[in-house]
């Protein structure tokens, strides 16, 4: 029974940041990026392309767009990513909506320049800052807005890519298709477009991998201590986290010492730092970062077998 509450709780608080997550993206996107017309990628990017040139509703293309790649979703990612992704599409159409009918206009219809005018790049910096971090906050919870997101994580699920990676590719794609469109102006100002375009590619695919590492990222602790034993039963203990102990030989003291290695995420170093601390102030600790950690606990391996190999391994089963 308690697991299932952990579980249900769990799945409460996704939602609840997804939600969060997907407020922020339409309001820096309605606020910082629609003003000043800056084309972004992804779905919305497509729909804000569409709007720029039509003044169609952002919400009815991206509405649309979305319900054709859910059905691709469904097959790859799962039922269970698809209800989130679901819920992630009808939430922030009508949060654009919602953030559209309220943002202040000027009496000609157009959206108000927050940051007053030749503010372009300022307002792009701030804007792609916050859909890259609410992007983040999203993936991190199970979630997906849809669009190329739905590209992304599928991508992401089998092979060793990051989602910044996956999603510059497409968003490239969306960006440069500006120079095709007549209505955004003369040649020179449709390059404009697409330069500024993968300005914020660059800086909100940037965002989105830097909040997503930094909270994945893990170090390596290396401990020599007398005490070895009651560190390792602490942090084994306090912690629920796995130790090895390694064999160690002095070379100047020609004596014999055992060496914890213990690999950790990141967040959890200053607790490690304070256990050692509390049972052997003069432990002598080396910490460092790694690139990466793979296994249980930690991040999958995704990288595609050989057919060879893989037939291989389906027979030796």
């Amino acid at each position: 029974m308690k697991i299932k509450n952990q579980l249900i709780w769990k799945e409460v608080e996704d939602y609840v940041f997804i939600t969060l997550g997907l407020m922020l993206y339409a309001f820096a996107f309605t606020i910082f990026l629609m003003p000043y017309k800056i084309v972004t990628g992804g779905v919305t990017g497509t729909a804000a392309i569409v709007f720029y040139a039509t003044k169609i509703p952002i919400q009815d293309t991206y509405m649309v767009i979305n319900g054709l790649l859910l059905v691709v979703a469904l097959k790859i990612l799962g039922l269970k990513f698809l209800l989130k992704t679901i819920y992630a599409i009808f939430v922030l159409a009508f949060l654009l909506w919602l953030a559209g009918s309220i943002a202040p206009t000027n009496p000609d219809g157009s959206y108000v320049k927050i940051l007053g005018e030749g503010q372009d790049f300022m307002s792009l910096l701030i804007g792609c800052t916050l859909t890259g971090t609410s992007l983040a906050i999203v993936f991190m919870n199970n979630g997906s807005t849809g669009g190329t997101d739905i590209i992304a994580a599928s991508v992401n699920k089998y092979y060793n890519l990051s989602l910044g990676q996956v999603l510059i590719g497409v968003d490239f794609i969306i960006i440069g298709s500006c120079l095709f469109i007549p209505q955004f102006g003369a040649g020179l100002d449709r390059v404009h477009m697409v330069v500024f375009g993968l300005c914020t590619m660059a800086i909100e695919n940037f965002t989105l991998d830097y909040v997503m590492n930094a909270r994945r990222e893990s170090v390596q602790f290396m401990i020599f201590s007398k005490k070895y034993q009651e560190i390792a039963n602490a942090i084994g203990m306090e912690m629920d986290h796995g130790v090895t102990i390694l064999d160690g030989h002095g070379w100047y003291t020609g004596q014999d010492m055992k060496v914890l290695c213990i690999l950790a995420k990141k967040r959890e170093s200053t607790t490690i730092f304070r256990l050692i601390k509390m049972i052997d102030p003069n432990a002598f600790v080396s910490q460092s970062a790694v690139i990466g950690v793979y296994g249980e606990g930690f991040d999958k391996i995704k990288v595609s077998l050989p057919k060879d190999k893989k037939n291989k391994k389906l027979a030796a089963k």
